[in-house]
């Protein structure tokens, strides 16, 4: 499959605004269809945790839509070796951005792509470090909504952005997707 097709002949598991996005910078428009599996985390370690909600929203969506492409993912934001997910309230906002505040933490995303009987599955790390941020920077950030949908509490590519001391690693992977391996993935379909 050549992966700069712009055929309909992938399916997103995910109605992620962002990962939508993200395929199509890589010229991919692919059909979205969200899995309707809960996310249960069963494990402790983030890159466990990806890898394995990636191929379960894969397998589900995969079952609706046999003979086509599906391309699943899951991110987290891990400090210190607990999982982040996204916050469940203002104030849980709060409490994670100021965990995260002057400090580095790590991005995991599980990506799982798979058609018939070929799967493929990967997981990319991406170290990313906050300035210090204050009481005020962050109620102001929590009070934008924007952290609500995300794991960790932030949008490294919106206003967040200039809280961002530096990043190793892929910056597409912290946004939801790492392009250049996954298009590298998609070249072996």
């Amino acid at each position: 499959m050549n992966p700069d097709s712009t055929e309909k002949r992938i399916v997103l598991a995910s109605q992620s605004p962002r990962r939508i996005q993200l395929l199509r910078i890589i010229g991919i428009d692919a059909e979205v269809m969200p899995s309707g599996i809960p996310k249960q985390i069963r494990s402790e370690k983030p890159e466990a945790v990806v890898s394995a909600l990636s191929e379960e929203k894969a397998r589900d969506v995969a079952a609706r839509c046999p003979g086509r492409l599906v391309i699943a993912a899951d991110t987290v934001v891990s400090i210190d070796g607990q999982i982040l997910g996204k916050p469940k309230s203002p104030e849980e906002a709060c409490a994670m951005l100021r965990r995260l505040s002057g400090r580095t933490h790590q991005v995991y995303t599980g990506v799982t792509l798979l058609s018939g009987e070929k799967e493929e599955r990967f997981v990319e790390k991406t170290e990313v470090t906050f300035q210090v941020l204050t009481d005020e920077e962050i109620r102001t950030y929590v009070r934008s909504g924007d952290p609500m949908d995300k794991a960790g509490a932030y949008g490294i590519q919106g206003s967040f952005a200039k809280h961002v001391r530096g990043i190793s690693g892929d910056y597409y992977n912290v946004v939801g997707l790492p392009l250049a391996r996954l298009y590298d993935a998609l070249k072996r379909f």
